[in-house]
């Protein structure tokens, strides 16, 4: 059973905002048995590192999903028009040989 102070913790410091969903997570013994090991050892309610392990995730899943659209995007549409400005392309390309002939 989370400790008064876990749930103080959650509803009043965490979430002042009033926006809070309680979300009901059965977890392994092992894994439940790490997550308060490791709450104890850093004083923290294991609510709060387990609602940070899940915002985490959250971001580093959205960071893949945006990699993941850019490359089918950039897949899709390589070789078209929409890959490279063609007159991007030349200036770039007349910048680099006059690199190139200066070395």
């Amino acid at each position: 059973m989370p400790s008064r102070h876990a749930i103080y913790s959650w509803h009043e410091r965490g979430h002042s905002d009033g926006h809070v969903k309680n979300f009901h997570l059965p977890l392994p013994e092992e894994v439940y048995a790490a997550l308060r090991e490791q709450a104890d050892a850093l004083s923290r309610p294991a609510t709060v590192i387990a609602r940070e392990a899940i915002e985490v995730w959250l971001r580093e899943r959205q960071r893949a999903s945006v990699r993941e659209a850019i490359a089918e995007y950039a897949a899709k549409h390589a070789g078209t028009t929409s890959d490279l400005d063609p007159a991007l392309e030349a200036a770039s390309l007349q910048l680099w040989r006059k690199r190139r002939r200066k070395r």
